[in-house]
């Protein structure tokens, strides 16, 4: 294994594929701008997987065969709605676009995370005092709701996002908070 460096590049040359980092599928499409539904449909799905946005008509998800597969009926969905698409494996020769690739992936499900865990602290600032039945069903459904977020993002965070173990924590508190006070 040899390593190259530029100003601003790094690229290792050689067979020890690991050293290289995360293998990726990406996904190379063009859909047409009318009819709207399908790229939309896309949009979505490709939010619900979790994938990184690299450039127009290119999206990335690390490797798996889960995602190789999910990539898989994307490109068939567009192609059935008159549009091309491609399916690649690939690797970034550069170790510091790899770590790129995956700062980008680990902030969007950070703030994710952020976003549950805010969620939680909110719920659970209602004193005891103030807790009603109908506060207490609406912290009940709060906690329902939150655990669904967090299986939803679980699911998309390949690279353990920093603020998942303080979201999922802050939800098991608010439900445990909420077990403990008298009906």
């Amino acid at each position: 294994m040899v390593t190259l460096r530029g100003a601003d590049w790094d690229v290792a040359v050689g067979s020890d594929d690991a050293a290289l980092g995360t293998r990726w599928v990406f996904l190379a499409y063009r859909l047409p701008r009318e009819p709207s539904a399908p790229r939309l449909a896309l949009w979505r799905a490709v939010q619900r997987l979790g994938a990184l946005q690299v450039s127009d008509g290119l999206v990335a998800l690390p490797h798996s065969s889960r995602n190789l597969e999910h990539v898989q009926w994307l490109a068939s969905a567009i192609v059935d709605n008159r549009g091309s698409a491609s399916v690649w494996l690939a690797q970034p020769l550069s170790a510091r676009m790899n770590a790129e690739y995956e700062a980008a992936q680990r902030a969007d499900i950070d703030a994710e995370y952020q976003a549950v865990l805010a969620e939680a602290r909110k719920a659970r600032s209602v004193g005891p005092s103030e807790r009603d039945r109908n506060l207490r069903t609406e912290q009940r459904r709060a906690v329902r709701r939150l655990r669904g977020q967090l299986r939803r993002i679980g699911a998309r965070d390949y690279f353990a996002a920093p603020s998942g173990e303080a979201a999922r924590a802050a939800v098991e508190r608010l439900a445990r908070a909420d077990e403990q006070v008298p009906a």
